[in-house]
């Protein structure tokens, strides 16, 4: 994990790739726990069963599972200090490309695209791809939005 000074220091990493988060699991139980959380219980992603029959021959993540992994994976992999606070600022172009099967093994790799002075802070843009271990063709591929905020 990286660790910048300031938002001056991260500007030097425009168009860089500023890391790659750790290996996170998608065991069956987080996909579970996730189906619940957002009422999605479609039977590929909780069917253990009938998914070995089905098209990937295993049940498989939903795909903003995967997405929501985002900011954790963003947590260990960069950090700007001297700021007062960050938050989510939203999403651009997101790709879903390839499924991520239970007990798969995911990692986000960023590279900073924008740093852009706004009203009360500094909008940052991202992008992120999340890899599958073992796997060629990420699971996705985002556009993360974010505003850091100086220290008053």
């Amino acid at each position: 994990m990286i660790s910048l000074e300031s938002i001056e220091e991260l500007k030097e990493y425009i168009g860089k790739i500023t890391g790659k988060s750790p290996w996170v699991n998608v065991s069956q139980n987080r996909i579970n726990e996730f189906a619940k959380a957002t009422e999605d219980y479609q039977w590929i992603h909780l069917d253990e069963e009938k998914s070995k029959k089905g098209p990937f021959g295993s049940t498989i993540a939903h795909g903003f599972l995967t997405l929501s992994l985002a900011p954790w994976m963003s947590y260990n992999t960069y950090e700007v200090k001297n700021i007062a606070h960050s938050v989510n600022y939203g999403l651009d172009k997101v790709r879903f490309l390839s499924p991520v099967k239970a007990g798969s093994n995911l990692r986000g790799s960023f590279k900073l695209l924008e740093v852009t002075p706004s009203k009360s802070g500094f909008k940052i843009k991202n992008e992120l791809t999340i890899e599958i271990e073992g796997e060629d063709k990420p699971a996705c591929v985002a556009e993360t939005l974010g505003v850091l905020y100086p220290p008053n």
